[in-house]
Formats: C-alpha cells, structure tokens, sequence
C-alpha cells in the first residue's frame, strides 16, 4: 500500500496521515456494517427467545436504514459544525447504544436500539469523506475511497461468524454485549489517528437550511444528480442479490441452506475485493464515470443470466453469483470518490450525505420491490431479469454523464 502515499500528498500533511485516516475510517466501516447486521446473524436464537417470527428481522433492518437515511440527510451540516471526528466517534456510540439496546431483550428498546444504529450508520460515511478528501492525493482517490468501502462486505463477514461463535458459547446476549466493545475500542484507535480533525469548524446552520442547501447544489449539477440515481439503482441492485441470494439457491435450484449459505459468504468476499479492484480500475484508466457505466453493463448482464441459473452446471451457479457478487457489491467506492471530486472545495462531506440520501432509498426500496416482483411471477431468476434493467439503466445515465463532462 505504500504507493498510495506517494505523489500528490498535501505538504502540510505527513504522509503518515492518509495510511492512519485510511485505516481508521476502514475499521469504523467494518464496525458500522457489523452492527447493523448483527442481529440477523443470530435472528433465529433472538425471535425464539422473544417468541416472535424470525421474518421480523426485515422490518428491524428497514428501520435501520431508514434512520440511516435521515441522519444521512443532515450529516453535512453536523460535519461542518463539529468537525468529522467528532461526528464519527457520535456513530460509535450509536453502535454501542444500538448492541446495549439489542440485548436487553425488550422489543420496544430493540426499535430504540435499531434508530440508533442506524443514525450512526447514516454519519458514518459523510464524516469519514470528509476526512479522506483531505488527506488523499486525486490520482489514488477511487482506490482510496474503494479500500474504505471494502469495510461493508468485510463488515458483513465479521458479524455473519463472530456472532454465531459467540452464541454457541455464551447466551447472546452477552454475545451482543461483548460486540460493543468493538465500537468502543474503535473510539480509542480513533483518538490516536486523528490527523484529519480540522482545526476550525464552520460556523452554525440550521440543519433544515443546510438540508436544503445540499440538495440544491446537487439537483443544480448534472454529474451529482446523476450519482444520486446512480446510487439508487446500484444499491437497489446490492441489496437484492444480497437478501435473496441464498433463498434463490435453495428454493430455484435446489441446494441445501448451509451450501447456499457458503455461495452467499463467498459473493460478500468477492464484492470485498471487487472494491478494491474496481477503484484501482477507476484510478488507471482515470475515469469514475466510465467505470460505473462498465459496472452497470456488467450488473445487468449477470442479473439478466441469473434468469436461466437452473440451467447451469453447479460450479456455474456458484462462478456466476460469485462474478455478480464482485460486480454489484463492488460499486461503492468510487461512486463515493466521485462524489469527493465533483463536490465544490470544502462541502465533501455535506454533498456526500446529501447524495447518499437516495442511495439509503434504493436499500429501502429495492429488496421491497424484488419481492413484489417474485410474489408477482413466481420466479427469482424473472425477478431478477426485470431488476437488470436498473444496471444497464444505470451504464447509459453514467455514460452520459462522462460525455458530458468532456
């Protein structure tokens, strides 16, 4: 990784700083994606516990995310306020009141828990652009960014292990408990690399007035609104194959949950490293735009092939969700670089949760439709077929917007 510290570093800064700003803000996306998902990795031993249905745990992951995308919404303005590491160690603590209220075991406290975490999910990217648009050169910007995002699938592997180990050993409620200490150890590793703390704040704002200032600077620049749609339909995309990957597996071609389960692991570690290398993709061949149009292309093909997955040879259904997984899930990171770069000087952080407000709406959104569209057909791979047309939708809106831009 040493040559992402050399070029174009800022004089005023060491160089040391984007190394400690970059694994900082990689451990606290880890942290963030761990706790919002921890529940559903122990959902059968909690809804029996609670003597409710485990299907319950989709509604918890909806309120997630849409706490998440109001907090989103007014996160810029609390950067400018308070600075980015402020706001960041607010999101940790979120996650430590979120994992507390979870294991109480009281419904009405787990409801109060889920808006927590997902406040401190919805701060966490904001603040930590801001602090990556300062400390990173441009030409590593996409890889950068894309090295932070791997946080979401890794972060998804932490808790899809950690919490079932922990489970088979301790009463999971303790396993929650001690999922906290997580967050707050990321409190005291973030203390110590704060390099990226601005040493004067902006002064106050309301936060309806700077709501409203976001959005209209990005419905006022073409290439930002067209990374706001782009955000909406790739998460939609993300989602999906993420929440119906294994009951495709099981219901569609007939493999056992534990076989599906392994596909589904290996698609979130593919899309892991699929960040990585579609940012260095992105920083090669200098265009955030171009990339996220081939992604597009390639997200719609693969979800268009998923149609005919029970006519494929089993080593062929695995490569295919695999390939899907590093292309759907591997997007992330350079859209958030593009947002650093067309964002006007010193608002990265408001822009970014501005934009990312309708990124949060197509995680709302998205899984709710693909099951519509299968209680409609009666068929994942159609449901998929139909979700390709947000991919390919997507390759022409970033295409136009990389022409436009020339």
């Amino acid at each position: 990784m040493s040559d992402l510290i050399a070029g174009e570093v800022p004089p005023t800064r060491r160089a040391s700083s984007l190394m400690q700003t970059l694994a900082a803000a990689t451990l606290i996306q880890i942290v963030a994606t761990a706790s919002v998902l921890a529940l559903t990795a122990i959902a059968p031993d909690v809804a029996s516990d609670l003597d409710i249905g485990a299907y319950w745990i989709g509604y918890q992951i909806s309120l997630i995310y849409a706490s998440g995308m109001f907090s989103s919404a007014i996160a810029g303005t609390l950067v400018q306020r308070f600075g980015p590491i402020r706001i960041e160690q607010i999101a940790l603590v979120c996650f430590v009141l979120g994992f507390a209220g979870i294991a109480s075991a009281n419904i009405p406290l787990i409801i109060i828990a889920s808006l927590f975490i997902g406040v401190g999910y919805g701060l966490n990217n904001p603040a930590s652009s801001e602090m990556l648009s300062r400390v990173t050169p441009h030409n590593k910007r996409n890889v950068v960014f894309s090295l932070k995002q791997s946080g979401v699938p890794l972060g998804g592997i932490l808790a899809s292990f950690a919490f079932p180990f922990l489970s088979r050993y301790v009463d999971w409620h303790l396993a929650l408990l001690i999922g906290a200490a997580a967050p707050l150890a990321t409190m005291g590793f973030l203390a110590v690399t704060h390099a990226a703390e601005p040493s004067a704040p902006s002064a106050s704002r309301s936060l309806i007035r700077g709501l409203v200032d976001e959005q209209s600077t990005i419905w006022r620049n073409p290439r930002l609104r067209a990374l706001c749609g782009l955000g909406f339909a790739y998460s939609a995309m993300q989602l999906s194959v993420s929440a119906f990957a294994v009951v495709t597996l099981v219901h569609d071609a007939g493999w056992s949950l534990l076989s599906a389960g392994s596909v589904a692991a290996a698609m979130q570690l593919a899309g892991a490293l699929g960040r990585v290398f579609w940012g260095v993709v992105a920083d090669r061949i200098g265009g955030g735009f171009i990339t996220l149009s081939l992604l597009g292309l390639l997200g719609g093909l693969g979800y268009a092939l998923l149609f005919w997955l029970t006519d494929l040879p089993t080593f062929a259904q695995v490569a295919l969700f695999v390939a899907v997984g590093g292309v759907t899930i591997g997007w992330n990171g350079v859209l958030l670089a593009e947002v650093a770069h067309n964002a006007p000087e010193g608002r990265v952080g408001a822009i970014t949760g501005g934009v990312l407000v309708y990124t949060f709406i197509g995680v709302i959104v998205g899984p709710s439709t693909f099951g519509s569209l299968y209680a409609l057909t009666g068929h994942y791979g159609a449901s998929f077929l139909i979700f390709s047309l947000f991919g390919l939708g997507g390759m022409i809106l970033a295409w136009r917007a990389h022409c436009a831009a020339r």
